[in-house]
């Protein structure tokens, strides 16, 4: 059968290990073609069924909803309005369509230096009769466990100013939870 040393991945096979092989498959016998497993048809893959309809329901609800939408629906937007404004001009400053007439960028700043530049630029823009501008005060990433510090200071200085009678978050184009439109009083 074996030759006395055959060397199989290092072991050497001996004729006693080739004997006892044989003995212990010598009732063995063939299956019949039919009863044997398709070697032909790959078995088909496992498939998460649940998990694939999990993922599709996520990508439908998401092309829902626009990014805005989205972004609001976390929390992080701001929203304010006085009495005298309306829900039609708070629908209307939320989708962007009041012309941004100045822009004042302030992430990055301190709170010393941010309030005096915000207050002297909302005075200057009512005095210049701008109705719309938008305030960029970043998304506070940067401000770790403290959380968005400048944009709460922001929030907050803007509710005191007579002369502001709403802000909003902005579209995700112009900044989304990162900015506010802020409607002035003329």
């Amino acid at each position: 059968m074996f030759a006395a040393c055959h060397s199989l991945k290092g072991h050497a096979v001996t004729e006693e290990d080739s004997e006892e092989f044989h003995r212990a498959v010598s009732g063995a016998r063939r299956l019949k073609a039919a009863k044997r497993a398709p070697e032909d048809k790959p078995k088909p893959k496992a498939r998460a069924a649940f998990a694939r309809a999990d993922e599709a329901a996520v990508l439908v609800e998401s092309l829902e909803d626009d990014i805005d939408t989205i972004e609001h629906g976390y929390g992080g937007a701001l929203h304010y309005q006085r009495q005298s404004v309306g829900r039609r001009t708070m629908r209307k400053l939320a989708r962007g369509a009041y012309s941004v007439q100045a822009e004042i960028d302030l992430h990055g700043m301190t709170l010393a230096e941010a309030k005096p530049r915000l207050r002297d630029f909302i005075q200057y823009s009512a005095q210049q009769n701008r109705l719309c501008v938008r305030v960029v005060h970043g998304k506070g990433l940067g401000s770790g466990d403290r959380g968005p510090v400048l944009k709460n200071a922001i929030n907050h200085w803007l509710r005191k100013w007579d002369i502001v009678l709403a802000f909003v978050s902005t579209r995700q184009v112009d900044g989304g939870t990162g900015a506010v439109y802020v409607l002035l009083e003329k």
